[in-house]
């Protein structure tokens, strides 16, 4: 009955002139995730972003995944909103 559960952030703005604060949004909502009984946490970043916000928050590279054609599947209707055809890297705390 223990069962990982996995928590993603999806976004993580800031100013540019903020540094270190998307490392310390990570942390922060990598131990709230914790505090609620997560045991994973993960994200994305689209290829040619450096992840260094990630890495500073202790994340690490899971996995590689290859571009998309698009959201749209005929069971989950999506409109392209131009973040198709772009690889991904996937991030986790654990």
């Amino acid at each position: 009955a223990n069962e990982p559960r996995t928590v993603e952030v999806v976004r993580c703005c800031v100013a540019d002139d903020e540094p270190h604060v998307p490392s310390m949004l990570y942390g922060a909502s990598w131990r709230a995730a914790r505090a609620l009984g997560y045991t994973r946490l993960i994200t994305y970043t689209e290829a040619g972003e450096s992840g260094s916000s990630l890495r500073g928050a202790g994340m690490r590279v899971v996995a590689e995944r290859r571009p998309r054609g698009g959201w749209d599947m005929p069971s989950r209707r999506r409109v392209p909103h131009g973040r198709e055809h772009i690889a991904r890297t996937l991030w986790e705390a654990s």
